[in-house]
């Protein structure tokens, strides 16, 4: 069964840094050409946040984390990561990943992992 495995979030202030962790459960994510991270906050619709291309690393970001942060894989972990730093209050969400780019083809999302930035 295709499931993505999210971790790594928790509690930070205002201008700290976490990294989320993707990894893939029964499967290999190299096989899927495309990995997206997305979040959702409270309130709120999913929306994309960052994605990476497995078969030339291409990347892209939403406009507000461009510079923040940072996606990138590991094949031998099978596993995607998003590095974020200076974290804003706006990041606060549950974030997801998937083999995808586009969040209008995701009709089921995983368990994510909580992400608040918060003093």
């Amino acid at each position: 069964q295709l499931q993505f495995v999210e971790s790594g979030g928790g509690l930070v202030q205002p201008g700290g840094s976490l990294r989320l962790s993707c990894t893939a459960s029964g499967f290999t994510l190299d096989y899927y050409n495309i990995v997206g991270w997305f979040r959702q906050a409270p309130g709120k619709e999913h929306e994309g946040v960052s994605c990476i291309s497995s078969s030339d690393d291409s990347t892209w970001y939403k406009d507000s984390v461009k510079g923040r942060f940072t996606i990138s894989r590991d094949s031998a972990k099978n596993t995607v990561y998003l590095q974020m730093n200076s974290l804003l209050p706006e990041d606060t969400a549950v974030y997801y990943c998937e083999a995808t780019c586009n969040v209008d083809y995701v009709h089921s999302w995983g368990q994510g992992t909580q992400v608040t930035v918060s003093s």
